[in-house]
Parts: structure tokens; C-alpha cells; sequence
């Protein structure tokens, strides 16, 4: 029987750490969402491999798998101001982004289209547009910027996210300072509104607004 045992334990251990960090995520969640909200979870898996819930003011994602949420009253073309404040609560095992989605279409099939802007923990964000199952860098790739406040010692940070959309062109603010702007020709803008938040991340999302101008 211990040799049994101990077979098994060296089995488990010799799984890809790719598999094991799957299995841990499957167990996050329940699969239920606060009213009126949606979520598209990472390689279409299911919901309860995530755990967003109403807290407080605002909404608490779990560690699980990288999803996005929207609610389809968020949408937003033309002229907008899209903006959210996102607490990363503790260290994740590695650094993982969250931030804010926009111009999304087709979020729940196989064409889903969306741009989205994160900031992770070391002060760096990224932009990528989605088409299907691609993904393309906006920017040169993950970018330190100083605008973007740090992990502390406990993994805990602060960051308000902002996508601005005005006369053909896009900003993308942190803590109220530009760290980048492109032509809105250039990514999605006309869609739906919404926040990403990557695997294993522990997020706290409070001030999620649209304003259409």
C-alpha cells in the first residue's frame, strides 16, 4: 500500500505544472454571475472555472482562469470615456494583467473582437486587440511605465484604468496619466465595455462607468 502511494504522489508530481495549475482553477468558482453581467472565460473554458461576485460597491474576481466580463447595457461607439479602478488584493504566482475591454462583438461565439488595455503588479501594461482565437500587440508588448502604481510587499495595488475615444483618436490613461494613444481606426472602439481580468489573479473592481459624449 505505501508503495501505492507513493507511485500516485510521484505520478501527480510529474504532471506539467500546465495541468496541475488547471485543475486548481476548475475548482474556483460556481459558475454563477451577479445579474445582468456575462463572462467569456480563456479557450472556451467553462464558467465555474471562475468566481466573480457583487461586493460591496463593486465586483470581486477569484483566482481562476483569465476571463472577460461585460454587460451588454456597457456598450459604447463613437465618442466615450470608459473607465474602471482595479485593486490586485494579493501576489498571483507570476505576473498576470487585468484591466479594462472595449469595441467587443461577438464576446460569447467563435468571432469575439475586443481591445484591452492591463497593468499588472512589476508596472508594466499591455494593449492587444482579440480577433477569434488571435491576439496582436497594439504596443511594442508589456511596458514599464511610471504612471502605474506597483505591488507592495503584500501584492496589493491600486491602478485606475482609462480608454478614451474622441475626435479618431484613442488615449489610454493609468492613475489620470496618458501612457499611450493610436488612431481609433486601428483597434476596436464600437462595442461593448467590459474588464479582463487574467488567471489566478485575486482583483477587487470598483468604478466601472461609461461616459458617452
Amino acid at each position: 500500500m505505501r508503495a501505492f502511494i507513493l507511485a500516485a504522489a510521484a505520478a501527480i508530481l510529474a504532471l506539467p505544472a500546465t495541468a496541475q495549475q488547471t485543475t486548481m482553477q476548475s475548482a474556483a468558482g460556481s459558475g454563477k454571475l451577479p445579474d445582468n453581467w456575462m463572462a467569456r472565460v480563456d479557450r472556451d473554458a467553462p464558467a465555474s472555472s471562475v468566481k466573480f461576485d457583487k461586493m460591496g460597491d463593486g465586483w470581486h474576481v477569484a483566482p481562476g482562469n483569465a476571463a472577460v466580463y461585460w454587460r451588454d447595457a456597457d456598450k459604447a461607439s463613437g465618442n466615450y470615456h470608459a473607465t474602471v479602478k482595479l485593486t490586485q488584493t494579493k501576489s498571483p504566482m507570476h505576473p498576470e494583467g487585468y484591466g479594462l475591454v472595449v469595441g467587443g462583438s461577438d464576446l460569447a461565439g467563435a468571432a469575439q473582437k475586443y481591445t484591452y488595455f492591463l497593468v499588472r503588479g512589476d508596472g508594466r501594461f499591455l494593449i492587444k486587440k482579440r480577433d477569434g482565437a488571435s491576439t496582436t500587440n497594439v504596443n511594442e508588448g508589456w511596458t514599464e511605465n511610471a504612471a502605474i502604481n506597483k505591488a507592495d510587499a503584500n501584492g496589493k495595488a491600486t491602478n485606475t484604468l482609462a480608454i478614451g475615444v474622441k475626435g479618431g483618436k484613442v488615449s489610454f490613461t493609468v492613475n489620470d496619466k496618458e501612457v499611450y494613444n493610436t488612431d481609433a481606426a486601428s483597434v476596436n472602439t464600437d462595442g461593448n465595455v467590459g474588464v479582463r481580468v487574467n488567471h489566478n489573479l485575486d482583483v477587487h473592481i470598483a468604478d466601472f462607468a461609461v461616459h458617452k459624449s
